[in-house]
């Protein structure tokens, strides 16, 4: 059985206070994009766990991984689940503020429950998912949704850009986002990103930001430049996702941008999912 894990971006980003579990407590509206890995999950009679992968090069241990530690995860309530081979096609960079990963672990969960017929509900699927990653509830649900608390509670938002196209932008260069958090000074807003993001898209620009934005730009100016020519070029509204670097950019459709960024970059024209 094979599932498509998209990717995310996030349309404003406000870290508002540290908590005592050392997790942050912040307010998203994250949008799911059409960006998607491929994962594959079959039986295996040995009882051996394997995981393999292809695409881009994912780095560390494969014990280490996302999906495998979902598969661990579901095992220990659900001893049943039989061996299986893994497979993960990459094609969502890495570190770049679009929640690959988390949707990769997050889609095993929903895989493993559909193929194996756990029976597991929306409810305790995203409770798994969290133990995985702050990001990682979402892609349970996987429609717009004002998040707050560490990203876990999620309240459905009707956004509706289905008059952009979407331009991702990422320059390869891998976000830590522990060193990130580390340069930020958390703060309440002055306005909730629910509030800004239904207002119409181009009231955006003055007011929907990303906190990470200023320190990583000021680590990595390129990111800036990447913003400055999607403005330039015609965007209602541009900002870094997530703890970055992956820049996006929404465009009125059927709008045609062209851009000259160097090769090494990876950029993309996106619907809306």
């Amino acid at each position: 059985m094979i599932v498509f894990p998209n990717c995310k971006i996030n349309l404003g980003l406000n870290i508002i206070s540290k908590r005592s579990d050392g997790f942050h407590n912040l307010e998203t509206v994250f949008y799911p994009l059409p960006l998607r890995d491929s994962l594959e999950i079959i039986s295996d009679e040995s009882g051996d766990v394997s995981f393999t992968s292809s695409g881009i090069s994912i780095p560390g241990s494969a014990e280490g991984n996302l999906c495998i530690k979902a598969y661990d995860l579901l095992k220990k309530d659900f001893p049943q689940l039989p061996g299986i081979k893994m497979h993960l096609h990459k094609s969502i960079p890495i570190g770049a503020g679009l929640g690959g990963g988390s949707a990769d672990g997050a889609y095993t969960l929903l895989l493993l429950n559909r193929k194996f017929q756990l029976a597991i509900s929306e409810e305790n699927l995203i409770d798994y998912a969290l133990q995985l990653g702050s990001d990682c509830p979402f892609f349970i649900i996987n429609k717009p949704c004002f998040a707050t608390g560490r990203g876990e509670q999620m309240e459905p938002l009707p956004v509706d850009l289905a008059a952009y196209k979407f331009v991702i932008v990422n320059p390869q260069i891998h976000i830590n986002t522990g060193w990130a958090f580390s340069q930020l000074s958390p703060a309440k807003p002055v306005q909730s990103v629910k509030d800004i993001v239904c207002q119409p898209v181009e009231n955006w620009k003055a007011s929907l930001f990303n906190d990470f934005e200023q320190p990583v730009v000021k680590q990595y100016p390129e990111i800036a430049g990447i913003k400055d020519t999607l403005y330039a070029q015609g965007a209602v509204y541009a900002s870094m996702s997530g703890s970055g670097s992956t820049v996006y950019g929404l465009f009125p459709a059927p709008a045609t941008p062209q851009f000259d960024f160097p090769a090494h970059y990876l950029a993309l024209d996106l619907p809306s999912i």
